[in-house]
């Protein structure tokens, strides 16, 4: 099969003639089809492109050390996102000392609210975007994988190594959260 056509295989093919072949011209063809969304991803998080860029370098490196492993349960860009998830929360954990549990005690908010409870004027999408800066990594990522992404709750879990019932609770905070601020910073004025 000539190049051109080698970019026209689905993502499982590829896997598969990796897992049989192991020729780096199919996991190119994964790094050109993914980079672009992995690198953003990974920007979203450090809002620098030099950090973002050798993220995402070390993300695709990763990656095709683990493809071997992958049961292809999920789909290959599920789990991409996921390792990329994964990755930019360890850096940040270690770069900052974010340490999720101990972070979400002492930036707890008042009161568990309604999720139901929305702001009444709506949402301005700009705002949204700076309340998301203002919450921590993780709760961010959760709320990208399943809102974004549209990641199940099991493959949110697994991505962040925590149970499913940690996850539910903590996307709940997160919602939770994300409201609150949103409605004390542009409603609550």
């Amino acid at each position: 099969m000539d190049r051109k056509n080698l970019g026209l295989l689905k993502d499982n093919e590829i896997i598969d003639r990796i897992k049989i072949e192991s020729s780096s011209v199919y996991f190119e063809i994964l790094y050109n089809r993914y980079y672009k969304k992995v690198l953003d991803k990974c920007f979203s998080f450090v809002k620098a492109k030099s950090v973002a860029e050798e993220l995402a370098e070390d993300i695709f490196s990763k990656t095709f050390e683990k493809l071997p492993g992958f049961k292809q349960l999920s789909s290959f860009s599920s789990w991409l996102y996921s390792i990329t998830y994964n990755h930019c929360i360890d850096y940040l954990r270690e770069k900052k000392k974010l340490h999720y549990p101990s972070w979400s005690l002492e930036n707890e908010i008042p009161e568990i609210i309604d999720e139901t409870e929305e702001p009444a004027e709506g949402i301005n999408y700009e705002n949204f975007l700076v309340i998301l800066e203002l919450i921590h990594p993780e709760e961010k990522a959760l709320l990208l994988m399943k809102y974004k992404d549209n990641l199940s709750i099991k493959q949110i879990s697994s991505a962040l190594r925590i149970s499913d019932d940690a996850a539910k609770m903590r996307l709940k905070r997160a919602r939770s959260r994300v409201i609150y601020l949103y409605n004390e910073k542009y409603l609550n004025r």
